[in-house]
């Protein structure tokens, strides 16, 4: 509990946090009004087939904040200190600090977790007081169980970046193809059209968990951003799949490279 409080004020202590804090609150609720705006003519003529979208696109393509949660929590670390304080890395310190390699990681990921849980949760509120603002009375329901999926996509999301930067020992990358991927265009998006399997990349998997219902944007064709070909359940089982596998293999890279060091 100690190691998870100390990685917790450890997180709060960087400056970078809270644009990830201030980026993960507002660019949600931008894109779902702008998405809003977009649409809204075709919402009041009734003849919209995004409808059920409202909202959670916002959710779905707004996730850089999370990213940049992920990667900060490991690219920190890994950041010289000033000569004054002998010029070498937080690494050294933690690790000193937390004996196990294995109790340290659990500990910063667990913080990371903590913190994309409650990351999501605002970027719901504002997200849904925006479409409600720009929409009114033309705003769908926005449904328990399609927001928890977006909570998780979330959180998996955070994670995926975490063992990322975790693999790499270095931030630019990860931080790089995520946020290019969740907001300037989608490799799954891309391959989809070369094959099915491109359903199964953790992006596209994950937003089957909350994107979809079962009317328009389920039927191929019908003018929605996004189709599904998972269930719910399934999409978020296979970008757990992928979560659970990447930071395993991140722990065992860790544990190698840092013991040798």
């Amino acid at each position: 509990m100690r190691a998870f409080q100390a990685e917790l004020s450890k997180l709060f202590s960087l400056p970078g946090i809270w644009l990830a804090v201030l980026i993960g609150a507002v660019a949600p609720a931008v894109i779902a009004a702008l998405d809003a705006i977009a649409e809204k003519e075709a919402i009041i003529a009734g003849v919209s087939t995004r409808l059920p979208e409202m909202g959670y696109s916002g959710l779905g393509l707004g996730v850089q904040g999370v990213i940049i949660l992920g990667v900060l929590a490991v690219s920190s670390e890994y950041v010289a200190e000033s000569s004054e304080t002998g010029g070498g890395q937080q690494m050294t310190t933690s690790l000193t600090a937390v004996s196990s390699r294995l109790h340290f990681l659990l500990a910063k990921a667990g913080a990371v977790t903590v913190i994309s849980i409650l990351l999501s949760m605002v970027a719901i509120l504002t997200t849904v007081s925006a479409t409600h603002l720009i929409l009114g009375e033309y705003t769908p329901a926005f449904e328990g169980s399609r927001l928890a999926g977006a909570v998780c996509y979330w959180t998996f999301t955070a994670l995926l970046a975490f063992g990322m930067t975790l693999l790499t020992r270095n931030g630019i990358i990860p931080l790089a193809v995520l946020i290019i991927n969740s907001s300037v265009v989608s490799f799954s998006v891309l391959l989809h059209k070369v094959t099915k399997l491109a359903f199964y990349l953790p992006d596209r998997a994950g937003f089957e968990m909350f994107m979809f219902t079962s009317g328009s944007a389920h039927t191929p064709g019908t003018g929605s951003l996004f189709e599904s070909y998972l269930t719910p359940l399934t999409g978020g089982l296979v970008m757990f799949a992928w979560v659970a596998v990447l930071l395993m293999l991140a722990a065992i890279v860790f544990r190698r490279r840092d013991v040798a060091a």
